[in-house]
C-alpha cells in the first residue's frame, strides 16, 4: 500500500508475513518497495492472463488470504506461486539497476565478448541479487511448516523454482543506439528482463503441462513423483500440482471455485473463451451495448487530428 518503507515498524503493516519475512523486512527495509510493487504486478497480470479461462485468477484479489483454490496444491495454485515468485526476483533485480537500493547496483559484465557492432554498457538488471533475495522472501513461509503439509511444501518450493528458472532464461540483450542522428554506429547493450506478462505467458503453458504427483520415499528421502508411471521424473523446468482442480463451472465455496455465471464470452472462438466451453453448456444470453469511438479523423497540415465521435452497437455475450 501507501507505506513509506523508513522505518522497521511498518513491517508490521503488511498482512500475512512470517517472522522470517518480518526479520528480512527490518533488515531490508528498501526491499520492501520491491516486494510489494511486485505482489500488485502478480495479482494483474495473473488475472490478464487468465481472462480466457474458466479459473480466471479473481481469488489472487483476496492474497495474502488465499482461497481453497490456491491452498490446496492446485495446478492453479502451481502458476501463482511460479509467477509471484518470479516476479519478486524480477522486481528486486529491476531495482538494483535503477538504483533504488543501497546494497545493490547494475548487474555484471556479461561472461560473452561483445561483437565487433556493440560494446557491453549501460546498467543491466541485477538478476543474481533478484534470485538471491526473491529466493529468501518468496520461500522463507514455505521453510518452517507442520508435518502435514510436507507434501504441499515441497511442491510450493518447486514452483517456485520454476518460476526463477523461467526468469532466468528470459534474460535478454537490450541495445541502444549511438551516433549522429540516430545512426546505429555504437551500440551499447547490456542484459534485461522483459515485462512480467511474457514470464507468465511462458508460465502459462507450464500451467496447461504441469505434472500431477505425489509425494513419497525414494531411494533415502522424500520426493515428488509424477502419479502417472510412464512420465519421467519431475524436470526442473515443469510445474506440478497435488490435486485435481473442480472445472471451476459452478460456485463451490469449499472448493475455491466462483463459477462462469456472468462471464463474457466469444461467440466465434473456439478456445477457452468461446461460449460452449467458459459457460459450461448452461448457454448464453445477448446484449447490445453502445460504445462511443472517435471515427472520420482528418489531418491536417501541420500538425493535429480532428475526429468525430460516432456511435456503434456492439453484441456481449454473457454465461447464463
Amino acid at each position: 500500500g501507501g507505506v513509506a518503507w523508513n522505518e522497521s515498524h511498518h513491517c508490521r503493516l503488511l498482512a500475512g508475513l512470517v517472522p522470517d519475512q518480518l526479520q528480512m523486512c527490518r533488515r531490508n527495509l528498501e526491499v520492501m518497495h520491491s516486494i510489494v510493487r511486485a505482489a500488485h504486478h502478480t495479482k494483474s497480470v495473473c488475472q490478464k492472463t487468465f481472462m480466457d479461462m474458466r479459473w480466471n485468477c479473481s481469488s489472487v484479489q483476496r492474497a495474502p488470504s488465499f482461497g481453497p483454490d490456491l491452498l490446496k496444491g492446485t495446478r492453479e495454485s502451481a502458476f501463482v506461486y511460479a509467477l509471484a515468485a518470479a516476479a519478486a526476483a524480477r522486481s528486486i533485480a529491476q531495482a538494483c539497476a535503477s538504483g533504488e537500493l543501497p546494497l545493490c547496483s547494475c548487474g555484471s559484465i556479461p561472461p560473452e565478448p561483445p561483437s565487433p557492432d556493440f560494446r557491453w554498457g549501460g546498467c543491466g538488471d541485477n538478476l543474481h541479487y533478484g534470485l538471491q533475495l526473491g529466493a529468501a522472501f518468496a520461500d522463507s513461509p514455505l521453510k518452517s511448516s507442520k508435518p502435514r503439509t510436507r507434501a504441499l511444501k515441497a511442491m510450493n518450493l518447486h514452483n517456485n523454482a520454476v518460476g526463477r528458472q523461467v526468469l532466468s532464461d528470459s534474460l535478454g540483450t537490450k541495445c541502444k543506439c549511438h551516433g549522429v542522428s540516430g545512426s546505429c554506429l555504437v551500440k551499447t547493450c547490456w542484459k534485461g528482463l522483459p515485462d512480467l506478462d511474457e514470464i507468465a505467458s511462458d508460465l502459462k503453458l507450464k500451467y496447461l503441462a504441469a505434472i500431477r504427483v505425489t509425494y513419497r520415499l525414494l531411494g533415502a528421502r522424500k520426493q515428488l513423483i509424477p502419479k502417472e508411471v510412464e512420465i519421467g521424473p519431475v524436470k526442473e523446468t515443469d510445474l506440478v500440482y497435488l490435486i485435481n482442480s473442480p472445472d471451476y463451472c459452478t460456485p463451490n465455496v469449499h472448493l475455491g471455485s466462483v463459477g462462469t455465471q456472468e462471464r463474457q464470452c466469444n461467440k466465434t472462438s473456439l478456445g477457452s473463451e468461446s461460449c460452449n466451453l467458459m459457460c459450461c453448456g448452461r448457454g448464453y444470453n445477448t446484449y447490445t451495448e453502445e460504445v462511443e469511438e472517435r471515427c472520420h479523423c482528418k489531418y491536417h497540415w501541420c500538425c493535429y487530428v480532428v475526429c468525430k465521435k460516432c456511435q456503434r452497437k456492439v453484441e456481449r455475450y454473457v454465461c447464463k
